[in-house]
């Protein structure tokens, strides 16, 4: 069985930094950024072009602490070419359940995404590690409250559409973390600014733990 990281880099910061792209060419800088700010968790897109090489070089030379994910995986071919290229969890935009099964046969976590209670519950029973709430904009933290009532057990994972400063009142609604794309990394990804992204990430963890 795969040992899991990602549990101890959500202890550290409770963020999923979503790198998306035209290119991977920049995702180790990015990821490396994230890390000197604190947040140690990081997913590789499978929708970027090249992120399979990407992934294997990052995987090599990742920081320790550093938990290493693959998103937008959707298929079982999927999961198991971004495990064998050193991811070491998944996540899916939707149910998936094939790919649950994959990443139960392969020992990595899988946070597949879910919007309804239905949803949440049937990936669930399927074997999730965590539920990825997708797209969390669509209710806002009053929607996550409002799931997480009858579903305490769940841990959840906002994500799509949370602005920096929202990010508290997601925690505060129940979330076990929260998935953060564009509002984190602006444009780091296309060889942006890693100082703006550095301050930007210490805004949201400052946010996060006053």
């Amino acid at each position: 069985m795969t040992t899991d990281p990602l549990a101890p880099a959500l202890a550290v910061a409770p963020v999923i930094a979503i790198l998306r792209s035209r290119s991977s060419r920049h995702f180790a800088a990015t990821a490396d950024a994230l890390h000197e700010a604190g947040i140690r968790a990081v997913e590789f897109t499978l929708t970027t072009p090249g992120v399979l090489h990407a992934l294997r070089e990052y995987a090599e030379s990742k920081p320790a602490g550093t938990a290493l994910g693959a998103g937008t995986v959707m298929t079982p071919s999927d999961a198991m070419r971004a495990v064998e290229a050193g991811a070491t969890y998944l996540i899916t935009p939707a149910t998936c359940l094939d790919v649950i099964r994959e990443g139960r046969r392969l020992g990595v976590p899988v946070l597949p995404g879910a919007l309804t209670p239905s949803e949440i519950v049937e990936v669930w029973r399927a074997g999730a590690t965590m539920v990825k709430l997708f797209p969390a904009s669509a209710g806002g933290p009053d929607y996550l409250r409002a799931v997480r009532a009858p579903l305490p057990h769940v841990p959840l994972i906002p994500t799509g559409g949370i602005g920096l400063d929202q990010a508290p009142a997601y925690l505060a609604a129940g979330a076990s973390a929260l998935g953060m794309g564009s509002p984190l990394i602006g444009d780091a990804c296309e060889g942006g600014d890693l100082d703006a992204l550095r301050e930007r990430a210490a805004t949201l963890l400052d946010g996060i733990r006053s």
